[in-house]
């Protein structure tokens, strides 16, 4: 591989902040995915998921919850694992700004009003992943001491 693009994709010198923000992220990201795709957690599975998306708008719904769900579910374990971080933090980070403003924009701040707050402080963190990386503890850096 390509340095740098072996460089771009996999080299972090970010220690136990990448770490400590990748964990708990990415595990959130993969339970509402599951949600979305298998039902699991009390979710609706893509069935109902599609459904409701496509009556917000987000036509067809079947597909975009198998990819909002795809993208949540395994790009949460990619960030769990710290596997491929910058590519999962960066595909992460575009299902959030499209649940911010095709679901909750309008619904103000606070998540008591089923607002954006939560959408936004997962954009943040998947948005400091594409920056730094995966740090010290991800499974990336064996891909980049491969390469």
């Amino acid at each position: 591989m390509n340095n740098a693009i072996s460089n771009a994709l996999f080299r972090s010198n970010a220690g136990f902040a990448a770490l400590i923000l990748r964990v708990p992220v990415g595990l959130t990201l993969a339970a509402h995915g599951a949600q979305k795709l298998f039902g699991w957690f009390g979710g609706y599975g893509l069935e109902g998921t599609g459904q409701w998306m496509a009556s917000i708008g987000l036509e067809p719904g079947y597909l975009m919850a198998l990819m909002s769900g795809s993208a949540e579910f395994f790009g949460g374990l990619a960030l769990f694992l710290g596997l491929l971080t910058r590519p999962a933090a960066f595909v992460t980070a575009f299902t959030m700004l499209v649940a911010i403003f095709s679901v909750h924009i309008g619904n103000g701040l606070f998540m008591s009003n089923n607002g954006y707050e939560y959408a936004l402080a997962l954009l943040a963190v998947t948005v400091s992943l594409v920056i730094q990386g995966g740090g010290r503890f991800a499974l990336d850096n064996l891909i980049h001491k491969a390469a």
